[in-house]
């Protein structure tokens, strides 16, 4: 029960963290809150990783910095979009990034009845809102959607990453790169933040509760489950907004929002569950039979900085990293 316990965490805390963010929004607003979010996330990975910057190819920055652009455009929309829309809501709609990308990468054509189905689950919103039961920002849809899309590249640069870059530096740097990515947009309401301790502390806290702990969770989660397993706890992802937006920011649990989350996430487990048979030549998991490969580096979090492609050594568990659930890589 651990490595699931870790997994629940882990997507708990992302959610917590995108509440505790919405405080911040009427002072800071939301890219100011994503920059110093960012920004505060980064310097807390840089200062546990430590990369060797100097070691760098002209290959691993180039993929490094598009990931951290991606990493920034994905959050910087999310924040905006649940700013004018519920949180389960935006995270629905977001949940359309990475199920087409898995689609789309998958060698059966059948997996795109799955994104159908979360299609017809992100339209009852639509529904919702011409009935009257509840109005949506087509503003806020819209950010969401296009945080969607940054998702979907997500999933791509993060594979490339945890292919070139070794351990966890390229997740460091990317999220320092995710900061300054934001920065234009977010730069009056990060020093507002920065001014004010108050301020200061939440935004500290929403770093650590939406990107340093999910990342250790799912880290030491991933060690010890197989990656189908891990996929499918991931895809609870949109209900978990639905129960923290209504517990924690006091948002509304109609039946349509109920069963919208209900069909993504059947839509997102029934991906996990078809994903396609790995390439011959493909690295094979030692925790899993031949032929299964996920067919996306799948990442909970409604914020993604976390890739979850990691490399072999990793996946097999390396005597320095098996027991340490803090995520940091032993070094020399």
């Amino acid at each position: 029960m651990t490595p699931i316990l870790f997994v629940l965490g882990s997507c708990s805390s992302l959610q917590i963290g995108a509440a505790l963010a919405t405080q911040l929004f009427g002072e800071l607003g939301a890219f100011g809150t994503t920059t110093l979010r960012l920004a505060i996330a980064a310097v807390i990975l840089l200062v546990i990783v430590r990369p060797r910057v100097r070691s760098f190819t002209r290959q691993q920055w180039i993929a490094m910095i598009l990931f951290g652009v991606v990493v920034g455009g994905m959050n910087g929309n999310f924040y905006a979009a649940i700013d004018r829309i519920p949180l389960g809501t935006a995270v629905a709609f977001e949940f359309l990034g990475p199920l087409t990308v898995a689609a789309v990468l998958s060698t059966r054509r059948s997996d795109l009845l799955w994104v159908a189905l979360a299609l017809a689950g992100v339209s009852l919103f639509g529904v919702e809102s011409l009935t009257g039961a509840a109005s949506l920002d087509l503003v806020g849809v819209m950010f969401a959607l296009i945080a969607a899309v940054f998702w979907g590249l997500y999933v791509l640069t993060s594979a490339r990453v945890g292919r070139l870059v070794p351990g966890q530096d390229g997740l460091a740097i990317a999220m320092a790169v995710g900061a300054l990515t934001v920065l234009p947009l977010g730069t009056e309401g990060a020093l507002v933040g920065l001014m004010d301790w108050r301020l200061l502390a939440l935004a500290t806290a929403t770093a650590i509760m939406a990107s340093v702990l999910p990342y250790t969770l799912e880290l030491a989660a991933l060690r010890r489950l197989p990656r189908h397993a891990f996929g499918i706890l991931l895809s609870l992802e949109p209900v978990l907004a639905l129960i923290t937006g209504v517990l924690i920011i006091g948002q509304d649990a109609t039946a349509l929002r109920v069963l919208a989350a209900v069909l993504v996430v059947g839509a997102s487990v029934g991906v996990t569950l078809t994903a396609r048979s790995g390439a011959p030549d493909e690295p094979q998991p030692i925790d899993e039979e031949p032929g299964w490969d996920m067919p996306i580096p799948t990442h909970a979090t409604v914020t993604g900085e976390m890739p979850v492609v990691l490399p072999d050594e990793d996946l097999a568990g390396d005597p320095h990293l098996a027991g340490d659930a803090g995520g940091e890589t032993s070094r020399d």
